[in-house]
């Protein structure tokens, strides 16, 4: 069966196009794109942009997004809010951890991304025992995905050791803790459950380099096949650098360049504290920085240099990492004020080829995002994934833009989702800002937290 979306106008691999047709194949995948036709049947839509991909993203920590925000007896930091986090998800057991992901999944198809990479640690039980399915909790984040209809790139997490040079874990990190085996095992699962499913791919995610070393991740890689990216933390914080320095002479970014062979299937998430040659080392590996501007803010990271990346042609793409918020308008607005409150200047990450920048930061999201999570979504062109959003065209903040305008006028004005509609390989699963399933999934997720409570 074929699916038939008009639009009056659509931003398309080629540049803005209007009165659009695009067909979709039983596949979900789009089939041909006409512009100039006249509207004769299917659903319609005012302006059409393909959907966000989500590159990062740690769903159990949405159900205590806002509760690290205390002020501790010492100075408060990345690693004093991760004691925190760590406390709640000792209780997270797999039917939890569903019902979380699934409001969490909700919350991001309504506000137009369409897929997640979801950075997963948790997989073990609560006492650091292997369940009777290796990758148990990392399924359950993929049927959540399945369930609401998001786009899933998995991304289980290699985590051996508590900091370099293989310093012992901690009490709570024993749910996180893998050798090669096992973890290959994780991934094998994974790999198994996903095969056919034009929704899913897997990668692979070595936390830090605080939590693998060099024998353990060339095992890894050699042993897990064919897999769509790897993604890593790194450089997130200045402690991080400095305690790599003290282990090998050599700053994080620095060291994972000389000892891997780091390409356009590596995802380097937050690379906060870059010195000059890391940066150009990185944008020359066609890597993607996974940047999580609201996290990185949240937690105290500091700021990602942007305009030198770009400048050399460096890719990215955003996570909601913490889901402190969950809306990519929100990630690329405040990447784009961040650089503003450093710089004092307005509209640093516009390009001298696209002046608007809202429209810039819209494109690299998408591009860099596809490359991220493995996928051939990011794009309105034949034979890309059908996962499209549609703007509420008639709400005050878009009224009479068009074109880039109507962009940047969605990203930084305002902060009502102006989201109407969302499809997912072709599926209409957002219709005029609301899911099917919503209110289940809402109770589902009320009730989980009334449980993690008690």
């Amino acid at each position: 069966m074929t699916t038939k979306i008009w639009a009056s106008s659509a931003l398309l691999a080629s540049g803005w196009a209007e009165a659009v047709e695009i067909i979709i194949d039983a596949n979900g995948d789009i089939a041909s794109i006409t512009p100039n036709s006249a509207y004769d049947s299917g659903d319609r839509a005012e302006v059409l942009l393909a959907a966000i991909p989500n590159l990062h993203s740690h769903a159990h920590q949405r159900a205590m997004a806002g509760l690290g925000e205390r002020a501790g007896d010492s100075e408060d930091s990345f690693w004093t809010w991760r004691k925190v986090m760590y406390h709640y998800l000792e209780r997270i057991q797999p039917e939890h951890l569903f019902h979380i992901a699934s409001q969490l999944y909700l919350e991001m198809l309504k506000s137009g991304y369409s897929c997640v990479g979801e950075f997963q640690y948790l997989h073990h039980d609560i006492d650091g025992n292997a369940y009777a399915n290796p990758a148990e909790m990392s399924l359950q984040c993929l049927q959540a995905a399945r369930a609401v209809g998001l786009g899933f790139t998995a991304l289980p997490v290699l985590y051996r050791y508590g900091g370099f040079g293989g310093a012992a874990s901690v009490d709570g990190q024993k749910r996180f803790i893998n050798d090669g085996e096992g973890f290959i095992e994780i991934v094998k699962t994974l790999q198994k459950a996903t095969a056919g499913d034009a929704n899913a791919s897997v990668g692979i995610a070595p936390h830090s380099l605080r939590a693998i070393d060099h024998e353990l991740l060339t095992e890894v890689i050699s042993g897990v096949g064919d897999i769509a990216a790897i993604h890593i933390h790194i450089a997130e914080q200045t402690r991080e650098v400095d305690d790599c320095l003290e282990w090998c002479g050599q700053r994080p970014v620095e060291w994972l360049m000389r000892n891997f062979e780091v390409d356009s299937s590596w995802c380097l998430v937050h690379a906060t504290h870059l010195n000059d040659a890391e940066l150009s080392a990185m944008a020359g590996s066609g890597c993607i920085a996974g940047l999580c501007p609201t996290t990185e803010a949240n937690l105290g990271d500091g700021f990602f240099n942007a305009p030198d990346y770009l400048a050399q042609n460096g890719r990215w793409a955003i996570g909601s990492d913490s889901h402190i918020s969950v809306d990519p308008v929100e990630e690329l607005r405040w990447l784009e004020y961040g650089m503003r409150l450093q710089t004092r200047r307005r509209n640093v990450l516009a390009s001298p080829t696209v002046a608007n920048t809202g429209r810039n930061l819209l494109d690299a999201a998408l591009a860099g995002g596809a490359q991220a999570c493995g996928r051939k979504i990011g794009s309105i062109a034949p034979g890309y994934r059908a996962d499209l959003l549609a703007l509420d065209c008639d709400h005050a903040r878009l009224y009479g833009r068009r074109q880039d305008d109507l962009v940047d006028s969605w990203i930084f004005s305002g902060n009502e989702n102006l989201v109407r509609d969302v499809y997912i390989g072709g599926k209409k699963l957002i219709v005029n800002g609301h899911h099917a399933d919503e209110e289940t999934i809402a109770q589902n997720y009320r009730a989980t937290l009334d449980q993690l409570a008690g």
